[in-house]
């Protein structure tokens, strides 16, 4: 990140006191990051961001009170609100997967490695996804469950009559951001140049309606199921 850019401006939301702790000492401890203010349920979460209009509000999902993704929710749905990276233990996968259609741009849990967690804060600062290979792989777990049939063909067929406006090279983009590729990957798998899949990426998303390459990689695969 740009040592003369302003540090990105965090709040931190939790319930638990030692982890909203734990986590003001790592990220305060970068230059690049700042604390603003703390909050421990949905509803101080939302009074936070009013008064101190973060970049990244890292959210915990599960909290007494008003819960993680009815204040991503709320949050999310504002004029140039601020970005959101999920906070959990993933003993709320629903709730998770919930806040990422919602348009959360990631989420880690909370036994991450500090320099990982400080990675997917500025990833996100920077309007990308950050999604973790353990965290993805339960998450489509999750996505992909047992569910009564109507409810998952319903699903399927309104995603897939979502995509299917697209172009065969903007499907060929779209399943490798359900892949988890991020641009280099993806430009090397389809052989163009990155700034190609950019484009290809800012048309996928205006195409389908959703917000950001996360809910682009859940609506891939809930065509496929």
């Amino acid at each position: 990140m740009d040592s003369e850019r302003e540090p990105v401006r965090v709040v931190i939301v939790d319930d638990e006191h030692l982890v909203r702790m734990a986590l003001r000492l790592v990220i305060d401890d970068e230059p690049d990051l700042t604390v603003v203010a703390e909050a421990a349920d949905g509803d101080a979460a939302i009074t936070a961001v009013d008064e101190h209009r973060p970049d990244v509000v890292l959210m915990d999902v599960r909290m007494p009170g008003r819960d993680g993704l009815s204040a991503t929710r709320e949050l999310l749905a504002r004029p140039a609100p601020p970005r959101v990276l999920i906070l959990t233990t993933f003993d709320s996968d629903d709730l998770v997967l919930g806040a990422l259609r919602t348009g959360a741009l990631g989420f880690v849990l909370k036994d991450t490695p500090p320099p990982q967690i400080l990675d997917a804060v500025r990833t996100v600062a920077d309007g990308e996804p950050a999604l973790s290979a353990a965290a993805a792989a339960r998450v489509i777990a999750a996505a992909t469950g047992p569910e009564s049939s109507h409810a998952r063909n319903s699903s399927r067929d309104a995603a897939r009559e979502r995509l299917s406006a697209l172009t065969e090279r903007e499907r060929q983009t779209a399943q490798a951001v359900a892949d988890g590729l991020g641009n280099p990957e993806i430009a090397r798998r389809l052989n163009i140049s990155v700034a190609t899949v950019k484009a290809h990426t800012g048309r996928l998303l205006a195409k389908t309606g959703v917000d950001n390459r996360v809910q682009l990689a859940l609506l891939v695969r809930d065509a496929e199921e």
